[in-house]
């Protein structure tokens, strides 16, 4: 929609620039905005780098972090500061803020100039035009582009919450991956000493070659089972190595040997459904892009039928006449396009957007409901474990190694039990990793953090060393 004509009057240019008002852009593209979101929220402390100063403030934290065991909440900061590709996330909000600053400014006047000359005579015409139906319409697109430039605020919140729940989970995966590690190379080695003892038995005619194969067997697969837990360790670390976002020398990074203990007991959260719906921003996202349509659809009627308007005053001089002064407006006639379709297609998309506010309303209360099932579930299977299961296989194996001693048992039956034991403790393992990735899981699925009052002590005896030798 662009217009000619000429200067218009002091007076009309000044109102054209009330209207425009004085939006414009920050430095940090409003990013703070949403950083201060996100510590509100979850204590999480995201930073946007935009400069040499602030990409050397960000590898000194990093740095920071790194020179200890690298814990949850360090892993998370690291994150959020360091990996790339959330750091181009957060540009997203400086480039919806500068629309917002574009919607919010007059377009430039169209300046003409024409020069006929012949017989002797030249014949000049000026003009200078505005745009008037954009100047009119301009406080309504304003409003439209700010609620797109709330809804990217949000959807960046969105993804940097995200990324810290994955983040969590990488990390849980991880420790876990070292714990599984050092009690398979536990087992590994207990295995492999029982061999030799077994082997110089058997040489020296107090085993047999049955025994001895047993043995030998029970040490080959804890030797396989140490290779898949190096493997899966690995695995694991790198994931975490690319939320992270490090390279080079920062991916020597160590993290602690243990999950945390299991906390004294679980959260209640009677409210849940409440929260999350108040909290999560993917439902306040919707509401917010539903908003923005609503705001759409009154600027697409408001153009409806007059699409084009231009105004303009136009000055004619021509050689030894006097100059002429007049005005020129032109407007679209309406003839073959009544502007039905923009209407009917902003309706649509605005009923559209109400119809994914209820889906998505829908999918947060039930992602609620299973993740903090599932959280239960979870804490329950855990405390099983390290209050039934382990203590009690302790105790079997306690009694095994007792009567094989006392030669009322037979080698089968110790490695028998070694067997399960090694089971039972990296069933434990699991319970306990997974507890932590159901945790982080009901923190998602909440919008919120789900902090516990207090911790278990850690167990009397850690299931590494239940291994029966």
């Amino acid at each position: 929609m662009s217009g000619r004509g000429f200067p218009l009057g002091g007076g009309a240019v000044a109102a054209f620039a009330l209207l425009a008002g004085c939006a414009g852009v920050t430095p940090d593209g409003g990013f703070d905005a949403v950083a201060q979101r996100a510590q509100e929220r979850g204590g999480l402390s995201p930073r946007i780098v935009m400069n040499e100063t602030d990409a050397r403030a960000v590898a000194d934290t990093t740095r920071a972090l790194l020179a200890r065991p690298l814990d949850m909440e360090g892993a998370v900061r690291i994150a959020l500061l360091n990996h790339p590709g959330l750091q181009a996330s957060y540009w997203k909000v400086g480039i919806a803020q500068a629309d917002l600053a574009q919607a919010a400014r007059l377009q430039n006047p169209a300046f003409g100039f024409k020069r006929m000359a012949g017989g002797g005579e030249v014949e000049i015409e000026r003009s200078l035009g505005f745009n008037l139906v954009q100047a009119l319409t301009l406080p309504l697109a304003r409003r439209v582009e700010s609620g797109r430039f709330e809804g990217v605020k949000l959807a960046v919140g969105a993804g940097i919450e995200r990324h810290a729940v994955e983040t969590r989970r990488a990390w849980t995966d991880a420790v876990a991956a070292i714990q599984g590690l050092d009690y398979a190379r536990r087992v590994h080695a207990a295995a492999e000493a029982s061999a030799e003892l077994r082997g110089r038995m058997a040489r020296s005619g107090n085993a047999s070659r049955l025994d001895l194969a047993r043995e030998q067997v029970f040490q080959a697969e804890a030797a396989a089972a140490v290779a898949r837990a190096a493997q899966h360790a690995v695995a694991t670390r790198e994931q975490l190595t690319r939320l992270l976002g490090l390279w080079g020398d920062d991916t020597a990074f160590t993290l602690p040997e243990r999950l945390p203990d299991l906390p004294a007991a679980p959260v209640d959260l009677p409210d849940l459904e409440r929260r999350a719906l108040a909290q999560r921003l993917d439902v306040a996202a919707a509401r917010q892009d539903a908003a923005a349509m609503a705001s759409s659809l009154g600027l697409s009627r408001t153009t409806r039928f007059v699409n084009v308007l231009e105004l303009g005053a136009a000055r004619k001089s021509e050689t030894g006449m006097p100059a002429e002064r007049g005005y020129e407006v032109s407007i679209e006639l309406p003839l073959f396009d009544w502007g039905g379709a923009r209407s009917a297609r902003a309706e649509a998309l605005y009923m559209q957007s109400l119809r994914q506010v209820a889906a998505t309303a829908v999918d947060a209360r039930s992602q609620a409901r299973e993740r903090y099932l599932g959280y239960r579930a979870a804490w329950d299977l855990a405390r099983h474990y390290r209050d039934e299961v382990i203590p009690l296989r302790k105790r079997i194996s306690q009694e095994t190694l007792l009567r094989y001693n006392g030669m009322l048992a037979s080698s089968f039956e110790l490695l028998t039990d070694a067997r399960e034991q090694a089971g039972a403790v990296n069933a434990t393992i699991e319970a306990l990793q997974a507890f932590w990735r159901a945790h982080a899981d009901l923190e998602e699925a909440i919008g919120g953090r789900v902090v516990h009052a207090a911790h278990a002590a850690p167990a009397t005896a850690s299931p590494h060393k239940e291994h029966a030798e």
